[in-house]
């Protein structure tokens, strides 16, 4: 029947329609919404031990990178790290197919399914997708860099291209305007769109509003300060001078406030994994059909 309908003048669009109709539905399914829940505990936990990491180096005990490897390598100390692990990498499997979910299917908002919407779903799903591949590739035993290496590496390759130099220009200008976005986000409060208010009772929203808007602050701040550094790379044609999420927070500690700016943006880092945790249980994470 499948053959009959592919020998079919339609049978291609017919093909395809039902493979769309089917992703649709898996994305819809309840199973599908709980491991997404699951993705956004291991966010929730790698924001953590991020910020752990940086509120060490900021009182003098920094001896791990305060970035994603550092994370990782602290769960992997544990009793029972590598079962955790393997539940970050499903955790931020399934992150990643449901961003990409809603940007190939919509996401229904007060304001109507904006492409704006679905482009910074598929935007968050690449983000998720290259953190599932990492803590995959450590899980596996290829630790690889930390994240300044990482980001020196890349911008040294890519600025040797031809017009590699722009390109790293223009990358810059997404992270900064992506971490000011978020900032007003922030303040605008309208991260609580994404929540299910109907189920927030008082204290659950007296809690995870100011957390949302305390740690969406830092994280916005770490991404519009590492697009600034990548900025100044290229400018300057100098890609030692790129920072990954490591170096951009021990920059904070030369502020003008000293340790205590770092001791700030740590607690924000903090306060936005113990927010990740609340999202884990009131997050809308069905916007797709239901089965």
């Amino acid at each position: 029947m499948v053959f009959d309908r592919l020998l079919n003048g339609d049978g291609v669009s017919v093909a395809t329609t039902d493979v769309s109709d089917g992703l649709e539905r898996v994305a819809g399914h309840p199973w599908f919404h709980g491991v997404s829940r699951v993705g956004l505990v291991a966010r929730g936990l790698l924001y953590l031990l991020i910020g752990w990491l940086a509120l060490q180096v900021a009182f003098g005990g920094g001896g791990q990178e305060a970035d994603r490897k550092g994370a990782l390598q602290i769960v992997a100390d544990k009793p029972g790290g590598t079962v955790v692990i393997v539940l970050m990498v499903v955790g931020f499997a399934a992150l990643a197919l449901w961003q990409f979910a809603e940007a190939g299917f919509g996401r229904p908002t007060p304001d109507g399914d904006k492409p704006t919407k679905r482009l910074s779903s598929a935007g968050r799903g690449v983000v998720y997708a290259v953190g599932c591949a990492f803590t995959l590739l450590f899980m596996l035993g290829h630790q690889g860099e930390s994240s300044d290496q990482q980001s020196k590496s890349f911008t040294a390759r890519l600025m040797g291209q031809p017009g590699g130099r722009w390109l790293v220009l223009a990358i810059a200008a997404g992270f900064v305007v992506w971490g000011v976005v978020v900032v007003v986000q922030a303040v605008r409060r309208t991260f609580m769109d994404d929540l299910e208010t109907a189920k927030l009772g008082r204290v659950a929203r007296r809690v995870l509003q100011p957390f949302g808007i305390v740690g969406n602050t830092a994280r916005g701040l770490v991404g519009a300060a590492a697009g600034a550094f990548l900025a100044y790379a290229a400018i300057t044609f100098q890609p030692d001078k790129a920072k990954g999420l490591d170096g951009t927070l021990r920059e904070f500690a030369d502020t003008p406030a000293g340790a205590w700016g770092l001791v700030a943006v740590a607690v924000g880092v903090l306060i936005f994994g113990l927010y990740s945790l609340g999202e884990a249980r009131y997050r809308k994470v069905d916007s797709t059909r239901p089965v």
